[in-house]
């Protein structure tokens, strides 16, 4: 299964797929991550599984607005870190923020495989940076092992947070958002980045800026829109829904 041609259609979802299994045998994600990846899949197949424009025009207003931002922080989940640890890490060297890990099924044990499975990557990275990368790489923090901030709104295990972290941030990139989560960071004033294939989500439909598309995908978008420094603009995030629902409308014409 390892070696898909790349003549294959569909490849980069099969390497999903296997990396979403391996993650799950290691312990990393929850028992409801496949049927979120699932989903997420049965979306990604109406985007044609590229990247549309009016996920583009939302990529460059993320990039603008984490470049703007006094304390931005990136949120990662397991499903996100599995899938796209390295494309996070590599937007917090750029940005020089922390990558906090915060989960809605919280338990130590994953909580610390999680921080340490980002430290892994980030060393990886490491090892095949060029020398004048390395400096901003190696000083991404991986917050969420100290739980001594609170998302008021929030009840239970969810609302637990870092200090340092998202409780501080004025701008949070929350990739596989929850709605729940969502709603009370906007209503603390916090701006939300989501990356969210379901345009008609709560968390779409709360979020600051919404970016429909797939989570590696929307990161590595963020990563190449960083180094033109682009400006945050007055953004509509109502008209980039609806360019993303009118594209999967459009899906039976690909056909």
């Amino acid at each position: 299964m390892t070696n898909i041609p790349d003549s294959h259609p569909r490849k980069s979802s099969l390497l999903s797929r296997l990396k979403m299994v391996d993650g799950a045998k290691r312990g990393l994600l929850a028992d409801s991550a496949m049927i979120a990846h699932g989903r997420g899949e049965a979306y990604d197949y109406l985007l044609g599984e590229k990247t549309t424009a009016s996920a583009s025009l939302a990529i460059r207003e993320a990039a603008a607005r984490l470049l703007h931002a006094k304390r931005p922080v990136i949120s990662m989940n397991g499903n996100s870190t599995v899938l796209a640890g390295a494309e996070a890490i590599k937007i917090a060297a750029v940005v020089g923020c922390p990558i906090e890990v915060n989960i809605y099924y919280r338990t130590k044990e994953r909580m610390t495989r999680l921080v340490e499975e980002l430290e892994t990557i980030r060393e990886d990275l490491l090892d095949s940076s060029p020398p004048e990368e390395k400096d901003s790489i190696s000083g991404v923090e991986i917050l969420g092992l100290v739980s001594d901030g609170r998302i008021r709104g929030l009840e239970g295990p969810r609302s637990f947070c870092s200090a340092d972290g998202i409780e501080k941030a004025d701008v949070v990139l929350v990739p596989l958002e929850d709605g729940d989560r969502c709603e009370a960071l906007i209503a603390l004033g916090k701006e939300v980045i989501a990356i969210d294939l379901n345009p008609l989500s709560r968390t779409s439909r709360t979020s600051t800026v919404t970016i429909v598309d797939e989570v590696s995908r929307a990161l590595r978008g963020i990563l190449n829109e960083l180094s033109s420094k682009p400006e945050p603009s007055p953004w509509d995030n109502d008209s980039a829904l609806r360019g993303a629902l009118e594209v999967m409308r459009n899906a039976h014409m690909r056909i």
